[in-house]
């Protein structure tokens, strides 16, 4: 490791420590239950969570949660649940999921959680796999749809989390959420004291067979998150924040509770309430993922796009010279991925440029960021992004708007988070530094031999987060974990001289050309959603001459060209009559192909580290999203190439015949 990488990992743990001391101290507890009761006597009646979504909806302060969590696990211990049993808890975003999660562990049980949303298949694999007794499910609902797969495994118990009336006739014991709350009241919560090493949750990520697999997190692995995240985000108590992510799944997880444990309000929200709840909650915080940031983004252009051209041209230019301020405030001050060993002499007229700009930045401000920054609230603090890169152009986007963006890197199989940046390092174009105890190594992915910094290969991990294994599967364990604890993520990516990752895409994601070319697709995408014309692009080309690509075209944005050329866009299934003086044209019009392909071209081309293998050949238009409901997006919003490739399996073998 260089001079300077040293140096900058020295100065990184003493800024880190320093961060962490300002917030509540837990680093002398064993088991993740045991924060609620000292969260609650130190924020007492303060609000914790404010759920206004969901039926019931609720209000509860620290005191009402902890006592609730209690309720819940002493009437699990009520109906006959010992410490170490694994339940199964099936549901959604609510203020009751995090009861039902923390009233499990507070009973000493360990929890397999999924959406409800889930394939029922799938949902009756993970209730077998982890060997639960007790089922925890969403509503009736999904009772319905489980009961007459689980009649064979041996689910002794069901609780509803809503208060509807249980069935006379349900084959196994049943308890809506009210019920199993009185039950526990009547009783007394039993201590079930657990150590750091024990399993707190099996969360289930997809396996190479298809079959999910269980990782396995335990109380310590939790607990790391919460007692060093805090490196990166200083949270005051009462904070305001809006919740979004799948609380199930590990990062909008562990999130709730390093910012429960530190004294803020959560409000539940939805993609359907997410506008509203920006400006009605006002946040300081959001955690999301990529495409959360990027559908605000799509949201701003869409509003520039309607305003008059006189006005648009003014936009446009007061941006290109925020632009031109905040590239080279960059680089004068070494956060440029793309300058990264800029000279003093270089760095000086960086800083003379960013003067020179300065005065149109700040008009942009005037007229225009703070007007965007109203759709947020106007009162964000950070957001902090994970689940994936951040395209660069939203990176760039959210800085110049005054919006700090911290983008973190991770897994389920790290509790999630390994890196992040901090909001005193914030290398726009990276994924953060390792957080404190984490150990990064880039190794070439045949030979698994060590790189230097700046090379691409394998990343490697290491830390107090990384999982216990895989649950009741040891070859994957073996595959995934080396002897010494270093676990492949199966990302690739380099590492910057002060210990930042940069990622360029997943080792399974590489396209391969006949010419032997290797090809990161995420960058190539990245670099093309910057196009007002493209909503969502997932590159293809496995064994191909080039590239490919489906494309989900932004709709509006093409009408509204499409009425620029005198021309109206016909859309399959719409019946809008053409306007008088006006052409019909549709997707496959010739116009249209040129437009696309001029875009595809020049956004490419516009990316750093362009070569010409990048460009993308083939391409056809698609008008359905890719989405949680069709199957063809994760819960974390990323493409699931799989599933893409095999349902237009035979419009991408057509693209290249």
């Amino acid at each position: 490791m260089s001079q300077f990488a040293s140096s900058a990992i020295k100065t990184l743990t003493q800024r880190d420590h320093a961060a962490i001391a300002s917030l509540r101290d837990y680093s002398q507890i064993q088991s993740l239950p045991e924060i609620w009761s000292l969260a609650a006597e130190r924020y007492g009646d303060r609000p914790a969570m404010v759920d206004s979504h969901n039926t019931p909806n609720a209000t509860l302060t620290y005191r009402q949660l902890w006592q609730s969590i209690q309720d819940f696990a002493a009437g699990l211990q009520a109906l006959g649940v010992e410490p170490r049993s694994s339940i199964a808890l099936f549901s959604d975003n609510s203020h009751r999921w995090f009861i039902a999660d923390q009233g499990i562990m507070t009973a000493g049980g360990i929890n397999a959680v999924r959406s409800s949303q889930a394939d029922p298949e799938e949902l009756r694999y993970i209730a077998e796999h982890s060997d639960s007794s007790v089922l925890i499910a969403q509503d009736l609902k999904l009772w319905k749809r489980l009961e007459a797969l689980i009649t064979n495994l041996p689910i002794t118990l069901v609780v509803l989390l809503s208060d509807e009336t249980v069935p006379e006739d349900a084959p196994v014991k049943m308890l809506n959420f009210s019920q199993l709350l009185a039950l526990g009241q009547a009783g007394a919560l039993q201590p079930a004291p657990q150590s750091a090493d024990d399993l707190a949750t099996l969360i289930y990520t997809s396996g190479t067979t298809g079959k999910p697999k269980g990782v396995m997190i335990t109380h310590g692995n939790l607990l790391h998150q919460i007692q060093t995240l805090g490196a990166v985000v200083q949270p005051d108590v009462g904070d305001r924040v809006m919740g979004l992510l799948p609380t199930w799944h590990t990062f909008g997880r562990t999130a709730e509770y390093l910012l429960y444990a530190q004294g803020c309000t959560q409000t539940y929200t939805t993609i359907r309430h997410i506008k509203a709840d920006f400006k009605q909650v006002k946040p300081h915080y959001m955690v999301g993922v990529p495409r959360v940031w990027e559908s605000i983004y799509e949201g701003v252009q869409k509003q520039f796009r309607e305003q008059p051209e006189s006005k648009q041209r003014l936009i446009n230019t007061l941006m290109l010279l925020s632009r031109k301020y905040v590239q080279n405030r960059r680089t004068a001050n070494r956060l440029s991925l793309d300058h990264p060993y800029t000279t003093a002499p270089r760095r000086f007229g960086s800083l003379l440029l960013s003067w020179v700009f300065w005065p149109g930045h700040v008009l942009a401000e005037k007229l225009v960021y703070g007007k965007v920054r109203e759709a947020t609230g106007g009162c964000v603090k950070q957001l902090i992004s994970g689940g994936g890169s951040l395209a660069r152009h939203i990176d760039l986007f959210f800085e110049m708007i005054n919006v700090p963006v911290l983008v973190g890197y991770g897994l389920t199989e790290t509790s999630p988070v390994l890196t992040a940046r901090r909001h005193w390092r914030n290398l726009r174009g990276a994924s953060g530094q390792p957080i404190p105890d984490t150990e990064l190594k880039i190794v070439d992915p045949e030979t698994h031999q060590a790189l230097p910094l700046g090379k691409q290969g394998l990343v490697m991990a290491r830390g107090p987060q990384v999982m216990q294994g895989y649950y009741k599967n040891p070859e994957a364990t073996a595959k995934a974990l080396d002897g010494e604890g270093w676990f492949d993520t199966g990302d690739l990516g380099w590492l910057t001289d002060d210990a930042n990752i940069v990622l360029t895409g997943r080792a399974k994601d590489t396209i391969v050309l006949t010419n032997g070319e290797n090809i990161e697709p995420q960058p190539i995408e990245d670099a093309c959603i910057r196009s007002a014309y493209i909503d969502q692009i997932m590159v293809v080309g496995q064994d191909q001459r080039s590239l490919g690509a489906l494309i989900v075209p932004t709709i509006d944005a093409l009408q509204q060209w499409a009425a620029s050329q005198n021309q109206h866009l016909v859309i399959p299934g719409e019946e809008t009559p053409v306007p008088a003086g006006r052409t019909a044209i549709t997707l496959e019009d010739e116009a249209i192909q040129k437009l696309f392909r001029s875009e595809l071209n020049q956004q490419v081309k516009d990316r750093p580290g362009y070569r010409p293998d990048d460009r993308i050949g083939p391409f056809r238009l698609i008008l359905e999203p890719f989405s949680i409901e069709n199957g063809t997006l994760t819960q974390t919003l990323k493409v699931r190439r799989p599933v893409v490739q095999e349902r237009y399996r035979d419009m991408i073998d057509g693209m290249f015949a």
